[in-house]
C-alpha cells in the first residue's frame, strides 16, 4: 500500500508539471532499491519531444520531489525521455491512436499456434483489435489477450 501511495504522489507531481507545458505523461516507472533506485518518466507531445522538454520536466519534477521529500531516503536517479519510436502500446486507446501503423504484438494465448504477431494496426472497437498481419491475414484480437504491444519502426 505504501508503494501505491508513493506512486500516486509521484504521478500527481509529474502530471502537474507536464500539463502546464502541454506535455502528455506517457508512462512512469519507479524501479530498483537502495542506492540504485531509478524514477523514469516518459513524456510525449504532438510533433515530438525535444531535449529541452525533457530537461524542463526533469528540473520541475526533481525540485518538487526533493523539496517535498516525497521519495524516502532521498537517493534516486531521475530520467526523463520520450517513449521512443518503438513505444509500448498500453491498451485500446493507444491502438486507436496509432491505427495504420506497424506493431509487434505478443498474446497471452496463441492464435493459430502463434503468440507473436507483426502487422498493421487496424480498427479497435468494443475490446477487439483488428491486425493485418505481415502475411496479409486479418486477425481479430481481444485486447485483454494482448500481453505486450509495441510500435514497430520501419528503417
Amino acid at each position: 500500500m505504501a508503494n501505491a501511495n508513493l506512486m500516486e504522489k509521484i504521478t500527481a507531481i509529474v502530471r502537474r508539471a507536464c500539463e502546464r507545458e502541454g506535455i502528455e505523461v506517457w508512462d512512469i516507472e519507479f524501479a530498483g532499491g537502495g542506492k540504485s533506485r531509478v524514477l523514469r518518466i516518459y513524456i510525449d507531445k504532438p510533433g515530438g519531444v525535444s531535449h529541452a522538454d525533457c530537461e524542463l520536466v526533469s528540473q520541475q519534477v526533481g525540485t518538487v520531489l526533493d523539496v517535498e521529500d516525497v521519495i524516502p531516503g532521498a537517493r534516486y536517479h531521475l530520467e526523463v525521455s520520450s517513449p521512443g519510436l518503438e513505444r509500448k502500446l498500453r491498451g485500446a486507446a493507444d491502438f486507436v491512436r496509432f491505427a495504420g501503423q506497424k506493431a509487434r504484438i505478443v498474446l497471452k494465448d496463441p492464435v493459430e499456434n502463434q503468440r507473436r504477431w507483426e502487422g498493421s494496426l487496424g480498427p479497435c472497437a468494443e475490446g477487439v483489435l483488428t491486425l493485418e498481419a505481415a502475411s496479409g491475414k486479418i486477425l481479430h484480437l481481444p485486447v485483454e489477450q494482448i500481453e505486450k504491444a509495441n510500435l514497430k519502426f520501419e528503417w
